[in-house]
């Protein structure tokens, strides 16, 4: 591999991840037709097509798919010992890419980032919300950060907060027209704004702990959403019953915008972790994240932390 056949495909997989052309020329910080007149060079010492391309956008092929879940590998792994290079000299520059949901963002994130921006001033972090399950390795992630019941197996995971209350809340305007809720089962005849889980489509069960153990309700209502974030919007607009984490609608409550039901049925979750593949356990970008984020100072198996999560009955 040459020279122009590397930097073809740094442009490729910018191509890709970036869904346009014009937006990997920006991200790459040249001009649209350089990027056009690389691909389209690229494509031919390839004999292939790695792009359909439309007036809005381009679609891998075959082709283009499976050189780019290599490509991210090895490109990942060059990424990794120049950081590792870097550090070494004592220029901890670099960018470090991570998948999360905007809960994660919100509650773990937002609050502490300014702090490790101002430490680390060399490091770009690139933050990509992905509410459904996200492979970190195939799409290029340096790590993820999910629920400790939704993490992919085989991962390093490290702890970055406790054990998470959950919330089922509703509008005031709500409850004074439908009632409040006193037993989960009160629920089946409620309006539940339900959500449909992004990577399974399936629908999240409603769960609930009690005197004879946990329970499901197979809760109904007229809205279904993919983002919890709607969910929460919906109950707060009167549309209904809904659920998150209590940190993320604690201002809401504490406005009296939201009111939470059911409040000592409801089981907790198991906390926010960063997972990264065993491979990147030495890059020195995500130590630094790492030593700035974790709770604690234990690291534990993802197989380990799912059985757990399992064994407890998370809310799915």
């Amino acid at each position: 591999m040459d020279r122009s056949d590397l930097s073809a495909l740094q442009t490729f997989v910018a191509i890709a991840d970036r869904g346009s052309l014009r937006a990997a020329a920006r991200h790459l910080g040249v001009n649209p037709p350089a990027v056009s007149h690389q691909l389209k060079s690229f494509e031919d010492r390839l004999g292939t097509p790695l792009f359909l391309r439309s007036t809005r956008s381009v679609t891998l092929t075959d082709a283009g798919r499976a050189l780019y879940d290599s490509a991210h590998h090895l490109l990942g792994g060059l990424e990794a010992a120049l950081d590792t290079a870097r550090e070494s000299a004592g220029t901890p520059v670099g960018r470090l890419r991570i998948a999360l949901p905007y809960r994660a963002w919100q509650l773990i994130l937002a609050p502490r980032l300014a702090a490790f921006q101002a430490a680390h001033p060399g490091l770009e972090i690139e933050l990509i919300i992905e509410e459904g399950l996200t492979d970190i390795v195939a799409r290029g992630f340096h790590a993820g950060i999910r629920l400790g019941d939704y993490l992919q197996d085989d991962m390093i995971a490290v702890r970055l907060s406790p054990a998470e209350e959950a919330a089922y809340v509703a509008s005031p305007g709500y409850l004074a027209h439908y009632g409040r809720p006193e037993r989960p089962e009160d629920l089946l005849e409620h309006v539940c704004i339900r959500h449909r889980q992004v990577s399974s489509g399936q629908i999240s069960d409603w769960r609930f702990t009690g005197p004879e153990g946990e329970r499901v309700v197979a809760v109904s209502g007229g809205l279904i959403v993919d983002d919890l974030r709607l969910a929460i919007e919906a109950a707060r607009r009167g549309l209904g019953i809904g659920w998150s984490l209590k940190r993320g609608v604690a201002e809401e409550m504490e406005r009296g915008t939201l009111v939470q039901v059911l409040a000592e049925m409801t089981p907790p979750r198991p906390g926010f972790f960063l997972y990264y593949p065993k491979s990147l356990n030495a890059l020195g970008l995500l130590r630094k994240f790492i030593e700035h984020f974790r709770l604690g100072q234990g690291t534990q198996s993802c197989r380990s932390l799912d059985h757990a999560a399992t064994q407890r009955g998370a809310y799915r």
